[in-house]
């Protein structure tokens, strides 16, 4: 036994309990010998061994202390020599080993000493053993300890044979082989790892999928995670394997088997094995995979033909666990076996907080930045973007000079070159693209196209790259994201990998390269007339290359930049006409002066806002242009120069000057036109009513084309009046944008589309119409925008196919009905409605003043009433800028109404309780009378900014409603209020029926008492109906019950509005019903899986504009809690996480010092304003608005150039310059904008950078708002037309 044997101290734990290894033996057979040269060898080779010490206490029974030991060890060894069996205390020891390998993977090493495993397995000889008269040798303890010896005999143990030394090394080896997990030493302070794991914890513990995927792009820290689940799970698993670096080490063949001999000898453990070829090594891994329960974490897989020669097709041990990291985001196919499972985890990047916190302890050994460096550590926090090993390398860079010199020395080194060792990370999925032409499209986006909407680069770039299959496996091999607005991103140091990588073509010279994308290259290329037969793609932007000369001269203190306007230099066509192979041409607003013949004839798309000429020239060829976008042009009139057969996207937004569009038969592949703001336009080409493919048309603003009397001004003459416009609308349209039109519903142009059977989107909005025709035969539409229509009184008849309805500030509606009298819309705003009193399905909310007293049956001496006021909260786009007076709400075939506290006997109830539950059994009906309802009353005081409450009704004959209503009335502070309700449900309830009402507060309310009556016929309202009418199966859970509400109050609970357990106060502690089935709740009912069509279509109160989703959104007068802050939320994920224009350099980040401006700045930038074109442009962060404080002057100016306008009631048009990358800076500035006073519209155009506000403001409050936020800048302010 173990008690007899020599004291052991050890030097030092195991990291995951107090020992490796338990040793159990009988001291009186080996303990001088064999277990004392064992043990000797196990701490030798660093296993940290227990045995028992001369100074326990020893007893009949086993010391708690030994028990302890075995279960703070990791491995046992059971030293069986011939007398083993003969002490109770080892046979009681092996039985706690056995339970302990049971419970925990404990490793259980049999060690057969001078003893045959036979003999111990059919205890004979010494192992026979039976009961005796003693208190341990009992018939139960007996049985025990050989169920225990059966056991360990057939565990594969070890036999001695041979010299007893070689024996002891074998052993030691065997323990040193089992317990080395070969784990990767983790850092300390791995920052945001726990969270992560948290999020997968469920794969390990509760998933039946074997297989989980953590994909992400390089660096993201995919391995770290998968290295920290390994460490953190060792004893829940019988055999363990990390394999590395899969992708770089499986070349050949040879290193193949290298992989699978390493992953073999980790799940079988014992002596290495030789495999001769890969296929039999893959069979003897199937093999080994179904025995053992195996944790293996297949590390940068990077092809399914990997894993298949690694694990092999078949089954394995349903209790196994393998992770895969691979840099691959789809990996559906990889597991095409329907034994195999795998869930994917997608690699969450860092956050700024976990961001700062990384770079802060690689650099400094501190959670935080070093004093004064905080400014730079941001800087370098916003470069990486989250990538956690850009973090520590760029850190790692940075702490060899803790300077702030240094610090900017080397952060103003990346933007212009890109790091070396983080390019080595990640340009191993660019390398492994299996084309030429997937890594040219990755370049061409990287350059061009980052924050560009999909569908649009696809058109631009299918022809020469197959963009639609390119973009998928870019996506899947995470080089590129798609927003859920369909966007495409790019992690920023992605695209500055991809753009080092055209850098690397000619370090020196930009014309040599294929794409040049910076202005200041591209403008010397123009000037100068260079261009080569390389290049594929210009970008140049003139407003922004501005604002790089202003702001390097003021920093350099020359006055003298401020009449700079660049009319200095001259750019020529020259350089183009060389540009044999050029595709992709982007201008913004720069003017070119030349021929425009020998263009390349390979040009698939050209950006050219501001287009300086009044006409298409002539000479130009654009033959197999795809797109053409010329945005904020100065043309006059459009006329193609030839047939355009591969057009088909045409943008001439905000094109003031355009009054014409000639020929649009030459375009017959156009499927968008995008004329949005074009007001001077007052003639299209009667053939684009032929065009067969035009799905999309934007006539936004272009009243004149739609007006009935209008003035030919083509000819001159006044032309007669019209009560049609000049063109018909295309057959093909699937979206259609005319609101800002001036639209009249008149028998020549009725607005009814009755052709255009093919709409789907429709946008009317700030039309004059009054009424609308029926829409029925628009079979396909699915949004329906009338926002701002305020002569509008009622929508009749809509179809039942819309999905979408905004109707904002339609001020004069009164009533919408549907084609199915059911309402199923998805996505309804109607904010601003104030004479809104009835939506068909939905609800009816009428002042009690316009019913008769027979339209309240039982409830007409409320007419007394109808005068009084109270205030109704609840849905606060029903109820913001309603009457005051009492209202009556129909709901779910529910009458409900909010009184003062009144002291009338009709409110007396048949049932009391000063409570807010009671409960009674239904009475007989008096003679001759039906009971047809109940009337359910309770008085309230509010508590609280919110409140939440539901009503609730449940009999025991099945009966259970809980009805939370739209809206209900708020008293006054320190007042109590009333709240009265009729529920026609008397078929549901029988005689003697258990009938219990309660008031269910989650928050913001206090219930004073509550009160029910019975309603019998006799009292009946008209046309009553007896039952909860309608159908209410969206409404009812998996339970019966029914959860009549329109709300989701989940959302209340995550921004912490509401407590937690808001459900439980609902429903109680029952668990019969799940509170998921509750969450994601919405004005229909439960969730349901929508149509794609209407997933495609969701605008989320925006409104969708062209190729580029340009996103207007109405502020106007509309409510923070209602419209404002979700209009910021989608505002978020619309505008995702775009990367720096591809046409834009980076602004310096240094401000000039105030005290060295001369105040005759003013009339210098004054001149600077007036001469430039386009419009000034005020660079951001030049001149902060701390600094006016120090010279008024510069604000004096700012007044003068921006501000000659504000006069009081004359609305502007403010339009700023927007470079901001990352989410939080985009949601502030909306945000901020969204809070000036009398801001209308706020339009932010994806394609250019641009935020054009439109409202009755203050320039300088915009002005002072935007001065100090970083990546914003004024371009200009004019009267809006």
């Amino acid at each position: 036994m173990a008690s007899s044997s020599s004291s052991s101290s050890m030097a030092s734990t195991s990291p995951h309990g107090s020992y490796d290894v338990f040793l159990s033996f009988r001291g009186e057979d080996t303990r001088d010998s064999f277990t004392d040269h064992l043990y000797h060898a196990l701490n030798r080779a660093g296993i940290n061994t227990f045995r028992d010490n001369e100074e326990i206490d020893r007893g009949e029974k086993l010391n708690p202390e030994i028990g302890r030991a075995v279960k703070e060890s990791r491995a046992s060894i059971v030293v069986l020599s011939p007398n083993y069996a003969t002490s109770t205390w080892c046979l009681d020891e092996l039985l706690s080993i056995l339970k302990q390998r049971k419970e925990c993977n404990h490793f259980v090493l049999p060690v057969f000493y001078h003893v045959d495993p036979s003999d111990v397995r059919k205890h004979n000889k010494n192992f026979a053993i039976q009961v005796k008269a003693n208190q341990r040798w009992t018939d139960h303890n007996v049985n025990q300890w050989k169920r225990a010896l059966r056991e360990v005999a057939d565990l594969a143990g070890m036999v001695l044979s041979g010299p007893e030394t070689e024996f002891i090394k074998e052993i030691v080896d065997t323990i040193y082989n089992k317990l080395d997990r070969k784990e990767v030493h983790l850092p300390l302070n791995l920052t945001g790892l726990a969270t992560r794991y948290e999020n997968i914890n469920s794969w390990l513990n509760r998933s039946n999928a074997e297989f989980l995927a953590i994909c992400g792009m390089g660096g993201s820290g995919k391995t770290t995670l998968a290295k920290y689940i390994y460490d953190s799970n060792w004893n829940n698993f019988e055999s363990m394997s990390f394999v590395e670096d899969i992708s770089r080490r499986c070349k050949e063949s040879d290193d193949l088997l290298q992989l699978q001999e390493q992953l073999l000898n980790d799940i079988l453990g014992g002596k290495k094995r030789k495999i001769p070829g890969v296929s039999q090594g893959t069979c003897k891994i199937e093999e080994a995979l179904q025995t053992k329960k195996t944790l293996i974490v297949l590390d940068d897989v990077a092809r399914r033909s990997e894993l298949i020669a690694l694990l092999g097709s078949g089954k394995i041990n349903t209790q196994s666990k393998i992770i895969i990291t691979t840099t691959t985001e789809n990996t559906d196919n990889w597991f095409k076996f329907p034994y195999r499972r795998c869930e994917v985890y997608k690699m969450k990047l860092l956050d700024d907080d976990e961001s700062l916190e990384v770079l802060s302890r690689h650099a400094f050994g501190s959670k935080v930045p070093m004093g004064g460096f905080e400014e730079l550590a941001l800087q370098a926090v916003k470069y990486c973007e989250g990538n956690p090993l850009a973090l520590i390398m760029l850190a790692s860079s940075l702490s060899d000079d803790n300077t702030i010199l240094y610090w900017k020395s080397r952060l103003n080194f990346l933007d212009k070159d890109f790091d070396s060792r983080i390019q080595s990370v990640l340009i191993t999925s660019y390398e492994s693209l299996p084309s030429i032409l997937e890594k040219e499209l990755f370049l061409h986006i990287a350059c061009f196209f980052v924050g560009k909407d999909e569908d649009y680069v696809v058109k631009i770039l299918e022809h020469d790259y197959c963009a639609l299959s390119g973009i998928k496996t870019l996506y899947n091999r995470c080089l590129l994201s798609v927003s859920p607005n369909k966007k495409l991103m790019m992690h920023r140091l992605l695209q500055e990998m991809g753009k080092h990588i055209v850098r690397q073509e000619s370090s020196k010279f930009p014309t040599k390269r294929s794409r040049v994308w910076l202005s200041s290259d591209s403008y010397k290329i123009l000037s100068k007339g260079e261009g080569s037969e390389t290049m594929e793609g210009l970008a140049m932007d003139m407003p922004m290359l501005r604002a790089e000369k202003i702001a390097f001269k003021v920093q350099a203190y020359l006055l003298s930049l401020f009449m700079l306007n660049f009319q200095s230099s001259i750019l020529k066509t020259d350089a183009l006409k060389k540009m044999d192979k050029l595709k992709l041409l982007q201008l913004n607003f720069v003017q070119l002066t030349g021929s425009y013949e020998n263009f390349s004839e390979d040009l698939r798309w050209l950006s050219w806002l501001g287009f300086h000429l009044r006409n298409i020239p002539s000479e130009l060829f654009m033959g197999n242009l795809v797109a053409i976008d010329m945005s904020y042009s100065n043309l006059e009139v459009f006329d193609p120069p030839m047939v355009l057969q591969s057009l088909q996207i045409l943008n001439l937004k905000d094109s003031h000057n355009l009054f014409e569009i000639r020929n649009m038969s030459m375009i017959p592949h156009l499927e968008t036109l995008i004329l949005w703001n074009c007001y001077s336009l007052v003639h299209v080409c009667e053939t684009i009513g032929d065009l067969t493919s035009l799905t999309l048309l934007n006539m936004t603003g272009c009243a004149n084309l739609c007006e009935r009397e209008q003035t030919n001004v083509l000819v001159g003459l006044e032309a007669s009046s019209s009560l049609q416009p000049t063109f018909s609308f295309p057959l093909s349209l699937h979206r259609l944008f005319l609101q800002d039109c001036n639209l009249e519903c008149t028998d020549s142009f009725p607005l009814s589309f009755s052709l255009q059977i093919n709409l789907q989107y429709l946008n009317l909005g700030n039309s004059l119409f009054e009424f609308l025709p029926c829409y029925d035969h628009l079979k396909n539409l699915r949004v329906l925008d009338l926002s701002l229509c305020s002569r509008l009184k009622w929508l009749l008849c809509l179809p039942s196919t819309l999905a979408e309805l905004y109707i904002y500030y339609c001020n004069s509606l009164e009533k919408i009905s549907f084609q199915s009298h059911r309402f199923t819309l998805q996505e309804f705003g109607y904010e601003g409605c104030i004479s809104l009193s009835e939506i068909e399905g939905f609800i009816k909310l009428v002042p009690l003043a316009k019913l008769e007293e027979n339209d309240l049956g039982h409830l007409k001496w409320l007419k007394q009433y109808q005068n009084h006021e109270v205030s109704l909260v609840g849905d606060d786009e029903l109820t913001k800028g309603r009457s005051s007076c009492v209202q009556m709400l129909y709901e779910f075939d529910i009458m409900s109404t909010s009184l003062p506290d009144l002291k009338d006997p009709n409110m007396t109830p048949k049932y009391a309780s000063e409570l807010s539950s009671l409960s009674f059994d239904v009475p007989s009906c008096p003679d001759n009378r039906k009971l047809i309802g109940l009337d359910v009353t309770f008085k309230y005081a509010i508590s609280g900014d919110d409140c939440a409450w539901f009503c609730k009704i449940n009999t025991d004959n099945g009966v259970d409603l809980m009805y939370n209503p739209k809206v209900f009335g708020k008293p006054e502070f320190g007042k109590v209020g009333m709240w009265l309700s009729y529920w026609p449900i008397g078929n549901l309830l029988d005689t003697g029926d258990k009938v219990s009402v309660s008031i269910a507060v989650m928050t913001g309310l206090e219930v004073h008492e509550c009160g029910v009556s019975l309603v019998y016929d006799d009292e009946t309202l008209e046309n009553n109906v007896e039952i909860l009418g309608g159908d209410l199966s969206g409404f009812q859970l998996s339970t019966g019950a029914f959860y009549l509400c329109r709300r989701d109050f989940f959302e209340l609970m995550e921004v912490g509005r509401l407590a937690p357990d808001w459900f439980r106060i609902l429903v109680g502690d029952t668990d019969t019903i799940d509170y998921t089935e509750v969450r994601g709740w919405r004005k229909t009912g439960r969730p349901k899986q929508l149509n794609p069509s209407f997933t495609e279509l969701k605008t989320v109160r925006c409104i969708i504009h062209g190729p580029q989703l340009e996103e207007i959104y109405k502020i106007g007068e509309m409510s923070k809690s209602s419209f404002v802050d979700e209009t910021l939320e989608f505002t978020s994920s619309m505008l995702g996480e775009t990367m720096e224009s591809a046409t834009s350099s980076k602004t310096s980040d240094k401000a000039m010092k105030a005290e060295d401006m001369s105040e005759d700045i003013d009339d210098q930038f004054l001149d600077l304003a007036s001469s430039s074109s386009p419009p000034f442009l005020v660079p951001r962060k030049k001149l902060r608005v701390k600094e006016f404080g120090v010279i008024p002057s510069l604000r004096s100016f700012m007044s003068k150039a921006f501000v000659s306008d504000a006069v009081s009631g004359q609305i502007k048009k403010i339009v700023l310059g927007v470079n901001l990358c990352s989410e939080s800076q985009r949601e502030k500035v909306m945000k901020a904008l969204s809070e000036v006073k009398g801001v209308r519209t706020i339009d932010f155009d994806t394609n250019d950078g641009r935020l054009t506000v439109i409202g009755d403001v203050d320039t300088m409050d915009v002005f002072d708002l935007v001065w100090n936020i970083e990546g914003v800048y004024m371009i200009s302010v004019e009267p809006a037309n």
